[in-house]
């Protein structure tokens, strides 16, 4: 069993109810429909976080959609919640084992072509059709690749929106279901503070930083739309970590804080919990380095 491979459980974890064998783990996009999670875990991560979900099917955005600079250690994409929709994830969640070696986190969307003001309505839908199949659901309005979705992070929409959140997975049929919020690396540290004060105050369980972001580095090839994860992203993926950490201060308690955007190397991992971050999540560095990451950094941390 998972559990009884030593060389895959370092800095084990417990957090409402759940249990995380080590602290690194699959962020969202690199398994948006849950077809791979099995297979994920013969790798070793100690948990795998899956999406963006949307309630219906949606291609990608048109045109070119992924590219990569080898040489900075940078990842683009303009992707836009491509998926086969709720349903279908809900059925491949559905085939997995009861006994599951890892916590499952869905990372839930809109549709792009519903309109901000329904947002919520398609978030909802995601926890309905997916509730008690999830160990916590990651609300993503933080992508770059959905027009007009940032606005929902925005002080004055954002309260009225993760309330209907909340209010919906409180009504579902598995309302103890922790949410966190991914938060995106643009915002500034005054914006960032105000999204955080918010959800606190809503009761969100914790938070992701960061996703992808606009932002381009001096001499970045990509085009100035979608999002760049990578080495490039690193520096302001540690920087948001440390406000949002400032910003939770004592009041912090056992809100889930996760590190994501920038983690290429072991030593990388290692920073972002010696900084104060609960979880560590990889997506470039499974593209740069392979999956077997997750042995290297557990070697890593057992040395």
């Amino acid at each position: 069993a998972f559990r009884e491979q030593p060389n895959y459980t370092w800095k084990p974890l417990a957090w409402r109810g759940l249990k995380f064998a080590n602290r690194l783990g699959t962020a969202g996009g690199v398994d948006k429909d849950g077809e791979l999670i099995e297979e994920w875990w013969k790798f070793g991560p100690g948990f795998v976080e899956i999406g963006t979900v949307t309630p219906l099917a949606q291609s990608p955005n048109e045109g070119k959609i992924i590219d990569r600079d080898t040489k900075d250690g940078a990842l683009w994409n303009r992707m836009g919640f491509p998926g086969r929709g709720a349903w279908v994830v809900r059925e491949n969640l559905r085939d997995i084992p009861v006994l599951k070696p890892t916590p499952i986190f869905v990372n839930i969307g809109k549709n792009r072509t519903t309109p901000n003001d329904f947002a919520v309505r398609d978030y909802a839908e995601c926890i309905t059709i997916l509730s008690g199949l999830a160990d916590a659901f990651v609300v993503n309005i933080s992508s770059p690749n959905t027009q007009g979705l940032r606005e929902l992070l925005q002080p004055k929409n954002l309260h009225r929106f993760l309330g209907g959140v909340l209010a919906a997975k409180n009504k579902s049929a598995s309302p103890y279901t922790p949410i966190l919020l991914k938060l995106s690396p643009d915002l500034d540290d005054t914006e960032l503070r105000s999204v955080v004060e918010i959800s606190c105050e809503l009761g969100l369980d914790g938070f992701i930083a960061t996703n992808t972001p606009l932002a381009r580095d001096h001499g970045s090839p990509f085009p100035v739309e979608g999002g760049v994860s990578g080495r490039p992203l690193a520096a302001r993926s540690l920087a948001v970590l440390k406000v949002l950490l400032s910003t939770l201060g004592n009041s912090k308690g056992d809100k889930l804080v996760v590190s994501s955007g920038g983690v290429m190397t072991p030593d990388d991992v290692k920073a972002r919990l010696d900084a104060g971050a609960d979880l560590v999540q990889v997506y470039s560095a499974l593209i740069f380095d392979g999956p077997g990451f997750f042995g290297r950094v557990a070697h890593h941390m057992q040395v």
